[in-house]
């Protein structure tokens, strides 16, 4: 249910909506005749191209997240009140989401805040949520309760998507920032409401290392150092967690930046984009049932390197699109959401498998850092790209480094290995 609510704030806004509008928003503020590489001042402190604002933007929120999340995690292991905690954070999120409302004229700075506050609550929303699964689920259930959420959330931010895209197909191109604005706004409401549904039906579970003494902040600040301390004692779980660091921050960066690329490099209005990204979440979901069906068959780490194979594929089809083709966007599209859902699915149950029991929300906390929505150092190496050479065929293809070195470092992971020593039981197929 939570993945079915919180999905709406990384499809509408991460995905669809926020890119282009605060690039124009700053475009606008930029002044009459600007376009996406004119510049934007930030503080009075330094100036940026309004084109790369998003981008460095959404890099920025997450290194906020790599102070914060894991600190989260470590206070969510040590609590009664994981279930609060989660709702605290959620509500947050969609409250600066629903404040969108009020990004009108020149206000970029204060698009940008809004989307700082949001995707540091989401991110450290989904790491509270995340370590519900080992609680919830045996070591043989998570790559299909995992790859069910994550179809599920897919379902559920393209259904909202889909009100989204009517709403601009019927607006009219006048229209069509206005109609954007409070399709941002709905992703807060959707967000807040559905999550409600998530604290009716869930129970809080005992925390399996005991409960926080005294200041729980505190607590969870030096849980946190012994989390750290205590990794050198897993260093094949760390050299997983860092391998989906790399590639992942290659797939949230596609996810986030895929509507700017459409509409800045390749022409497109929301009249394309938007039915676009809406085919990605409906496939998605298929996608996601299909490599967990895969993974079942297969394996997850086998499902996992197949699909990152798939991804190199879609980044340089992407860098030969030509200008206004729809039929290739359509295709890259539906490549996309063939292989989204599932490699993230199978990703977030492989990890699981490599926790030690107890530690949940701490590990999840790291794990985060490069979650839905959370990737940094592809945004920043996009907005970098596209800084230099003033062009997003150029920031995307310097995505495949990502994936070909996740591809790599994966390969090298001994899971069955990594899992007993965690002091797991490996399932039958991994």
């Amino acid at each position: 249910m939570y993945d079915w609510a919180n999905s709406a704030f990384s499809t509408t806004v991460v995905t669809a909506f926020l890119g282009p509008y605060l690039t124009g928003i700053a475009i606008a503020a930029a002044g009459p005749g600007a376009d996406k590489t004119s510049q934007v001042d930030i503080f009075g402190l330094f100036t940026v191209s309004a084109g790369s604002l998003f981008p460095y933007v959404t890099s920025l929120s997450v290194i906020l997240q790599v102070l914060v999340l894991p600190i989260t995690g470590a206070i969510a292991d040590r609590t009664r009140r994981k279930k609060e905690l989660l709702a605290l954070f959620a509500y947050i999120g969609a409250g600066a989401t629903f404040c969108f409302l009020f990004l009108v004229d020149d206000r970029y700075m204060l698009g940008a805040g809004l989307f700082l506050i949001a995707n540091l609550a989401f991110g450290a929303s989904v790491v509270v949520y995340n370590s519900f699964l080992p609680q919830i689920a045996t070591e043989r259930e998570r790559d299909k309760v995992s790859s069910t959420g994550w179809a599920l959330g897919y379902l559920g931010g393209g259904l909202l998507l889909l009100i989204n895209v009517v709403a601009v197909l019927l607006g009219g191109s006048e229209n069509q920032a206005e109609i954007a604005r409070w399709c941002l706004v709905s992703a807060g409401v959707w967000w807040a409401g559905f999550t409600t549904f998530t604290m009716l039906w869930l129970r809080n579970r005992p925390p399996v290392e005991g409960e926080a003494r005294g200041f729980f902040l505190a607590d969870g600040f030096k849980q946190f150092f012994r989390t750290l301390k205590g990794l050198r004692a897993y260093p094949l779980t760390l050299f997983f967690l860092i391998t989906f660091l790399i590639y992942n921050d290659g797939i949230q960066t596609v996810i986030a930046m895929a509507g700017t690329f459409g509409s800045e490099e390749l022409g497109f209005d929301n009249t394309v984009l938007m039915p676009t990204i809406l085919m990605v979440q409906f496939l998605a979901f298929g996608g996601a049932m299909l490599l967990g069906w895969g993974a079942k068959h297969y394996g997850a780490k086998r499902t996992v390197l197949g699909s990152l194979v798939a991804w190199v594929a879609i980044l340089i089809v992407a860098y030969f699109i030509p200008e206004g083709n729809v039929a290739m966007f359509l295709a890259l599209g539906a490549g996309i959401g063939l292989v989204l859902g599932g490699s993230q699915a199978l990703s977030r149950s492989l990890f699981s498998q490599l926790i030690p029991k107890g530690k949940e929300g701490e590990y999840f906390g790291l794990y985060e850092i490069s979650d839905k929505g959370t990737s940094w150092i592809g945004p920043l190496l996009f907005g970098l790209a596209h800084d230099l050479t003033q062009s997003y065929r150029i920031a995307i293809i310097s995505l495949v480094i990502f994936f070909v070195a996740g591809f790599v470092m994966l390969l090298l992971v001994p899971m069955r290995k990594a899992i007993i020593a965690a002091g797991n039981t490996p399932p039958d197929t991994i």
